[in-house]
């Protein structure tokens, strides 16, 4: 969804027990030696944010690590702040793999699926690193794991127009009828809660539309837990997927989606309050 506006949350910090979610609450230089930076493990899953508008030189420092095709992206942009929060956005998530990896940010290899998906070209000789990113307004967020994959949403919360009509274009009957039972002081957030959980799920998948939004189940009242609750055609998928609703900064809602394995011990279930935060 577009956004607009042209507010600024704070940030709120706690910790986890078990270690397992990392937030990042900057996008400042990191530096690369010889030795790589630690990725997640198989068990954790990585969640980074940062804020889009920074300073001139650093965006130069970051637009000079990308890639000709992701230069030329940005150059057509209309807007000279769209191009620079592009730029910001690409170039941490390549300063952010080139940290794991123990390379230079502009050596980071990246390719697209056919739904436009980015992920790590590289050779078979370095353990998988999956990733995906988002951005809304004024924030970005980036989750990152090992071999598991991964799909975030981020939606900067304001006003909807024709909420309802909206749901009823793009959410399943199940939601629907959710949603319409809630108090109309819940429905807004309920709406942004079922969007961003839709997003992050197909964005994991890598499939964009090709999944119609109204042809699977998600969870939406505030209060209760993010969950896939049905994708029709495909009811093994509930059980492969977990989904988590992330309050990453005042103004801001968003969903993240896990692929579950059986060895997997991260389930990400406090991220939503409770937050760890470190800086590299």
């Amino acid at each position: 969804m577009r956004t607009s506006g042209d507010q600024r949350g704070g940030t709120h910090a706690g910790s986890t027990d078990d270690g397992k979610a990392h937030w990042v609450d900057r996008f400042g230089p990191l530096s690369v030696s010889s030795s790589t930076g630690i990725p997640p493990s198989v068990g954790d899953v990585h969640i980074w944010r940062g804020w889009l508008d920074q300073p001139a030189g650093r965006v130069w420092q970051l637009e000079q690590t990308l890639s000709a095709d992701e230069r030329e992206r940005a150059g057509r942009f209309r807007f000279e702040t769209d191009r620079t929060r592009f730029i910001v956005g690409r170039g941490t998530l390549r300063s952010i793999l080139g940290h794991y990896l123990g390379i230079e940010p502009g050596r980071v290899r990246l390719r697209y699926g056919p739904n436009g998906k980015p992920t790590l070209d590289e050779g078979p000789d370095r353990a998988p690193i999956q990733f995906n990113l988002a951005h809304s307004h004024q924030l970005a967020v980036l989750v990152f794991a090992r071999t598991r994959q991964v799909g975030i949403d981020l939606e900067y919360v304001r006003p909807v127009p024709r909420l309802q009509q909206i749901a009823a274009s793009f959410f399943s009957v199940y939601e629907n009828a959710v949603l319409s039972s809630l108090p109309p002081s819940q429905q807004e957030e309920a709406f942004y809660l079922c969007w961003t959980c839709k997003e992050a799920y197909l964005k994991a998948r890598g499939v964009g539309l090709e999944q119609p939004l109204d042809q699977f189940d998600v969870s939406l009242a505030p209060g209760e837990p993010a969950r896939l609750l049905r994708v029709e055609g495909k009811p093994e998928e509930t059980s492969r997927w977990s989904l988590h609703w992330l309050r990453p900064a005042p103004g801001y809602l968003g969903a993240l989606a896990v692929e579950e394995q059986e060895s997997s011990t991260c389930l990400l279930h406090t991220c939503a309050t409770s937050l760890t935060w470190r800086d590299l």
